[in-house]
């Protein structure tokens, strides 16, 4: 049922606003009661102007496959859906820009492009359901980052429409625009904070004619980072993916009885998903295959399988994508964060000490590595033991401690708020503050989120 209090004028306003079909009533204890559906920007100002002046709080919502709570509701907020707003509007060959509405699927964007010759260079396991105006909202990563960047490296424009309704419209196509301030960087990872995105401009790639995959093998930390410097100076530019994964990943993932059987031995201290992306087939393969055989001379990979066809690439690429099976483990919790490759051993190490007191402890680690972005999975076998609290405080002080960051692609929404001050200087929390306030005097834009309680200048 809708929560008792929602001011049924402001309902009917919406109504006529959004027409048939543009505002849903949902019975969901997580997620808004009101979710509004508008299917143009000039909606979506609309509905701004009226919960502006009614100082009615909204969540805008995306494709809500995000990890840090940021699309919950915390305080009656509305539900700004752009699912309606879907809309290709422009593949442009010339520049190779892609112009798209915020609620497009991220997969259906990159098919789209690819039928054009060209790569949309974001991939992540929730590609089938993010939606590029949530990517954007929260500058999502993914398994290219080492090579095209993350999402603010994509985007080349935006559209926003500001918590008064006023519409933004800054779709630059251009690589260069040095013109004064780079609006459009307030809201990329802004978590819709700042503003609600409702169009986008991205930066379109060459599709690669070539794809070269393989698992490897590798003894120890030295050797792996030795291994990730060799393949990033000897690829050519082409190294896009060096995904590691530490032996308990790998072990459990390919255990016996489990859907994937091991491409690779147990017993090795890592094993690496590592792939390139070309332009010439025989030559890169070539180059490919060279480079690995120098670096197992070398002594940087003790072994390796290579992929040799699509489904043999897919197969690898899904041990290292079946996160979701270590929730058959008991109870645990997904961190994501960043720390430099020269603390990535101390901070694993200081982490599976902290586990050693767990009863049956989960310790599972694994990351995108060549951009510092490490993902940890705690738990424990024993559900009386779970403790929830403990473990967040193991994790974020030892981050802080190592001087890295809470959050590495998944933002910080409510799961992280009270995390944030061991990633940001005092002075960074009060310049962050000062720009929300100034742009959203009212608080009405996504709530609660970001930013703490005890936020300087918060009333």
């Amino acid at each position: 049922m809708v929560t008792p209090g929602y001011d049924e004028t402001l309902l009917q306003q919406l109504r006529e606003l959004l027409g048939d079909g543009g505002l849903r009533i949902e019975h969901d204890e997580v997620l808004p009661d009101v979710i509004l559906r508008p299917q143009t920007t000039e909606q979506v100002a609309g509905v701004l102007r009226l919960c502006s002046a009614a100082a009615q709080p909204l969540v805008p919502l995306g494709g809500r496959t995000g990890l840090a709570n940021g699309h919950v509701q915390t305080c009656g907020e509305f539900g700004l859906s752009l699912e309606r707003m879907t809309a290709i509007e422009e593949i442009d060959t010339h520049n190779r820009t892609l112009t798209v509405q915020a609620g497009c699927i991220l997969q259906v964007a990159v098919e789209a492009v690819a039928e054009k010759g060209l790569l949309l260079p974001l991939d992540f396991g929730a590609r089938g359901s993010a939606t590029l105006g949530g990517i954007a909202a929260t500058n999502a990563g993914g398994n290219r980052v080492i090579r095209y960047g993350m999402a603010r490296d994509v985007i080349l424009g935006l559209e926003v429409v500001l918590a008064d309704g006023t519409v933004v419209t800054s779709l630059n196509k251009m690589l260069k625009n040095n013109t004064g301030y780079d609006i459009k960087q307030w809201f990329i990872g802004a978590e819709g904070t700042l503003g609600v995105i409702t169009r986008l401009v991205l930066r379109l790639r060459p599709l690669p004619r070539s794809e070269n995959t393989a698992l490897l093998a590798v003894d120890s930390f030295e050797a792996l980072i030795g291994l990730l410097h060799w393949m990033d100076e000897r690829s050519a530019g082409t190294l896009s993916g060096f995904e590691v994964m530490w032996p308990e990943f790998y072990q459990y993932i390919t255990r016996e009885g489990s859907l994937h059987r091991p491409p690779l031995p147990h017993g090795s201290a890592f094993y690496v998903l590592v792939e390139t992306l070309g332009s010439e087939p025989e030559l890169d393969g070539e180059r490919f295959e060279t480079v690995l055989g120098e670096a197992m001379e070398a002594g940087l990979v003790a072994d390796a399988v290579l992929a040799h066809s699509q489904s043999e690439r897919n197969a690898l690429w899904e041990i290292r994508d079946d996160v979701l099976e270590f929730f058959k483990l008991g109870p645990i919790i997904p961190f994501d964060i960043s720390v430099t490759l020269d603390t990535m051993e101390a901070f694993v190490e200081h982490i599976r000490s902290g586990m050693a007191a767990v009863p049956e402890p989960v310790c599972i680690v694994f990351g995108h590595l060549g951009d510092s972005n490490l993902h940890l999975i705690l738990g424990t076998k024993t559900a009386a033991a779970f403790d929830h609290e403990a473990l967040g405080t193991l994790v974020y002080e030892t981050v802080q401690r190592y001087g890295g960051s809470v959050s590495a692609e998944h933002g910080i929404g409510l799961s992280k708020r009270d995390q944030l001050h061991r990633s940001r200087s005092a002075a960074e929390l009060q310049l962050m503050w000062a720009m929300k306030s100034q742009l959203d005097p009212n608080n009405i834009l996504n709530p609660n989120k970001i930013f703490a309680a005890e936020t300087p200048g918060r009333g």
